[in-house]
């Protein structure tokens, strides 16, 4: 099956699928994965018909990179679309390593310490050191990842590092990935990114990214893909002791997430397809990203972008006043 929807990223023609796989999860992500798990859910997702494939060095530090680039090394090259990061460097750390990497949030041996670097020769080595781990010979899309508190050094050196590799060919996009939209936005407005990967900010119970970075998006024609549609957990499976944004979801949110589910699951659908669908109803938005660490992760993840989600139940969204009327919602095919 290969029948998810394709967008492009900037003038370069990369292409990515509707729905895309995110590989934190085959980093060890909170939890260990064996490399046959790893490889089953690779497999799982090219199986499905997802041809976008994201990844990143602070991914179980590179554990990420090597597992995804495997998996994918088989596949014919132009079939996919590859995206990793830059903006941390891995140092190998002397002598035997002494415990784990869970601190920040990854289940592998303290091999490497990461160092924070925005600058042009840092985010060359990044992507150097990227493409020795992933053993292909480029990547599609490069983003500055969570700079955050790197402001004038990604503008001033990393943003140029990466505009200079596009046009030497050596990546067809470049852009910014990060949790918050102001920072996205001025990506947008003051330089010429193809593409922003933005996480959390534009989901069923966040829509802040509709204030800035996405009517940002739309005059300038950048493409947003947006990660952390189910908000770290909440809008996957509402419930006690859920997270939100990473932390324990607040009574009100899980009780507005708990109301959605009740609403979807009485339209005969579920909350996590609506959450998958609803931010590509946006025109600019030009995939979802999904994390997955299973094949049944990532099967379960492509039934829910493939399933219908009635007109009504939107309807209903919005007059119980869940969301506001200017939010752009999906239609269905047949409406």
């Amino acid at each position: 099956m290969s029948g998810i929807a394709r967008r492009t990223l900037g003038p370069g023609g990369v292409e990515v699928t509707e729905l895309s796989f995110g590989a934190a999860g085959i980093g060890n992500l909170y939890a260990p994965v064996t490399d046959e798990e790893a490889a089953a859910a690779v497999d799982a997702a090219w199986d499905a018909g997802i041809r976008c494939f994201d990844t990143a060095p602070h991914y179980g530090m590179g554990l990420s990179e090597r597992r995804l680039g495997e998996a994918l090394r088989a596949r014919p090259r132009d079939a996919y679309a590859l995206s990793t990061k830059a903006g941390r460097i891995l140092e190998p750390v002397a002598g035997r390593p002494v415990g784990d990497d869970l601190a920040n949030g990854f289940a592998v041996p303290a091999t490497h310490r990461r160092v924070w670097d925005f600058s042009a020769d840092g985010v060359r080595r990044s992507l150097e050191n990227s493409l020795t781990r992933l053993g292909l010979d480029r990547v599609d899309i490069v983003y500055l990842h969570d700079p955050d508190d790197h402001a004038e050094q990604a503008f001033r050196e990393g943003y140029p590092a990466l505009e200079r590799l596009r046009a030497e060919g050596v990546v067809g996009a470049i852009g910014a990935g990060m949790n918050q939209t102001a920072m996205l936005t001025r990506f947008v407005r003051d330089t010429d990114v193809d593409a922003v990967l933005c996480a959390g900010r534009y989901t069923l119970l966040d829509q802040s990214a509709l204030t800035d970075l996405l009517p940002a998006a739309q005059k300038h024609g950048t493409a947003v893909v947006i990660g952390g549609v189910f908000n770290s957990g909440l809008l996957a499976d509402p419930r006690p002791g859920a997270t939100y944004d990473y932390a324990a979801a607040p009574a009100g949110l899980l009780d507005r997430a708990l109301r959605l589910k009740a609403m979807a699951e009485r339209h005969g659908t579920t909350l996590r397809a609506a959450a998958i669908a609803f931010p590509l109803a946006h025109p600019s938005v030009a995939g979802v990203l999904v994390g997955a660490r299973s094949a049944y992760e990532v099967r379960d993840a492509a039934e829910q972008f493939a399933r219908a989600v009635p007109d009504a139940f939107w309807q209903d969204v919005r007059a119980e006043g869940l969301l506001s009327a200017e939010v752009p919602v999906p239609r269905e095919e047949s409406a």
